[in-house]
């Protein structure tokens, strides 16, 4: 598989600047449009299913889960954590839109595994100013599937929580282990 952090060994790549990433993402899209033929959907997901997930870069959902264009709602944020604002999405995501299940996909490797709490901490010393949100920091990924999942089935906000699953993904070898609730 190559993907754009596949660099030749020995290459004199330089690293590129944030200007020019977001130059290269434009053209891209530029071409992307060129070909571009409206697939005629609209906002509501064939399948019925909203898909939280870390924001991770090596978790390309679609591929990993056999989707399509127009197949799911995907929300993703630091950890795949059901914050009060992926509580929000799924709201809205079920009542407006409505999908039924919810697939929670945490992954191995976790960059909030590594972090605590005390981020907030080094922030608020940094710029002045205490961040009003949680890092969401966890060292049992099982266990943090598990709060997510009790966050979603335990939602007033959410018509349907009797659907819920969660997973998580290995980056390695790029399975589900899929996570009992209890």
């Amino acid at each position: 598989m190559t993907t754009s952090a596949s660099v030749p060994a020995g290459s004199s790549t330089a690293p590129a600047t944030a200007g020019k990433i977001t130059d290269r993402l434009v053209e891209a899209n530029e071409q992307y449009a060129a070909a571009f033929t409206d697939p005629g959907m609209d906002a509501r997901p064939v399948l019925h299913v909203a898909v939280v997930a870390c924001m991770d870069a090596r978790l390309d959902l679609h591929d990993a889960l056999g989707l399509s264009l127009g197949d799911c709602h995907t929300i993703r944020n630091a950890g795949g954590v059901v914050t009060d604002d992926v509580i929000r999405s799924l709201t809205i995501s079920q009542r407006a839109l409505g999908t039924r299940s919810v697939v929670l996909i945490h992954h191995t490797n976790c960059g909030l595994e590594s972090i605590t709490e005390e981020f907030r901490h080094d922030l608020e010393m940094e710029v002045g100013q205490r961040p009003a949100w949680a890092v969401e920091a966890f060292r049992d990924v099982d266990q943090d599937v598990r709060q997510s999942m009790a966050r979603v089935r335990t939602s007033p906000f959410l018509l349907h929580t009797d659907d819920v699953r969660g997973f998580v993904f290995d980056v390695k070898s790029g399975l589900l282990r899929e996570i009992d609730p209890a």
